[in-house]
């Protein structure tokens, strides 16, 4: 399930980093909050 959570969370700040990168600041800054959020090294939301 660990490995799982920091799957997820890499892919999300990923797709971040390239929203913003196509001028989606917000939508960027969104998918990268909720990538922290869901990864194991940060808050995680299913601990």
């Amino acid at each position: 399930m660990n490995t799982l959570l920091w799957i997820i969370a890499a892919v999300l700040v990923v797709a971040g980093v390239f929203a913003i990168l196509r001028k989606q600041l917000v939508w960027g800054i969104v998918l990268i909050v909720v990538g922290l959020l869901v990864g194991p090294g940060g808050v995680s939301i299913f601990t």
